[in-house]
């Protein structure tokens, strides 16, 4: 039966061919295909797998096909074909080759509306194609057996997606050597809100990058003497709560780092307690050696 099968799939494999815009296909998938084998998930949620390969430009069809479906069924020697190749004993190739025949054949068909996404995500791909590469590099590191060596792997490939995302939907101000960016209040970790007791709370988060050919320091050591506060037009408000180590974020050249500061109650230390009063505007201030810089928060 199994030779069979495989007289069936190289069949196939001669009759139809496929582009690959990966080098393999995602790790994710090739698990979904092992479980609809055995039986753990459904046929349907197998499919939602083959979908998002066509979504992805790994599985190519013809621009008139039908929504993704099975009316019949897909064969069974699919699903041991499946099983395969969760297991290694098939490759990549092979596989896609076998579900793209089906595709073509219209035994599984997909919605033009799938090929919409398909073509804004392919788009997307090319404008965003370092965001792309560093997500397929992060992939790769889910292929590393080892626990201690896959997150070695996979967290400074997560700190690099978290900062481009992050300048990616900022706006950029530039402050001397360092850029400042800013994506403004209700995004990215900033916040107001008035506390049950009535106190007001307001958290600012910014990313900061080193475009210097030195090293340079953000500095803040104590409420009193910090470069960073809030202004409502008289007063300034210290903060109540900052991430600087021993008063300080060192960044080597071409390095960015984020960094929360929290305004509420006095710690004292020369700190204030912060007010909100909406009838007042309020800036967040920078006031470094190397440069100076004001940005309108809307705390409404």
């Amino acid at each position: 039966m199994k030779a069979a099968i495989t007289s069936i799939i190289a069949a196939i494999l001669i009759a139809s061919s496929v582009s690959f815009a990966y080098a393999e296909v995602p790790g994710w998938v090739k698990n979904n295909a092992g479980w609809w084998a055995d039986g753990t998930i459904s046929e349907s949620e197998f499919l939602t797998g083959i979908e998002f390969l066509i979504k992805d430009g790994i599985i190519t069809v013809p621009p008139t096909a039908i929504p993704i479906q099975s009316s019949e069924g897909v064969p069974d020697w699919v699903k041991n074909n499946a099983g395969w190749w969760a297991d290694g004993i098939t490759s990549d190739g092979e596989f896609v080759n076998a579900i793209t025949h089906l595709i073509k054949t219209g035994l599984i068909t997909v919605s033009s509306s799938v090929e919409s996404e398909k073509t804004m995500e392919t788009t997307s791909n090319a404008v965003d194609s370092e965001l792309a590469s560093l997500k397929a590099e992060l992939e790769k590191c889910s292929e590393i057996v080892k626990a201690y060596k896959r997150l070695d792997c996979e967290k400074p490939i997560k700190k690099a997606i978290e900062l481009y995302e992050y300048k990616r939907d900022a706006q950029a101000f530039v402050v001397g050597p360092i850029t400042y960016y800013w994506v403004g209040m209700g995004s990215q970790g900033n916040d107001f809100e008035i506390s049950p007791s009535g106190q007001a709370i307001l958290t600012i988060r910014m990313l900061a990058e080193n475009n210097d050919s030195q090293i340079r320091s953000l500095n803040c050591t104590s409420p009193s003497i910090c470069a960073y506060d809030v202004w409502d037009g008289s007063k300034s408000f210290k903060y109540s709560g900052m991430d600087f180590t021993s008063g300080q974020i060192v960044l080597n050249p071409g390095d960015a780092r984020v960094f929360n500061i929290l305004f509420g109650p006095n710690i004292g230390y020369g700190g204030t307690e912060f007010k909100y009063d909406p009838s007042k505007s309020y800036e967040f201030r920078i006031n470094e050696d190397f440069g100076k810089l004001s940005i309108q928060l809307d705390l409404e």
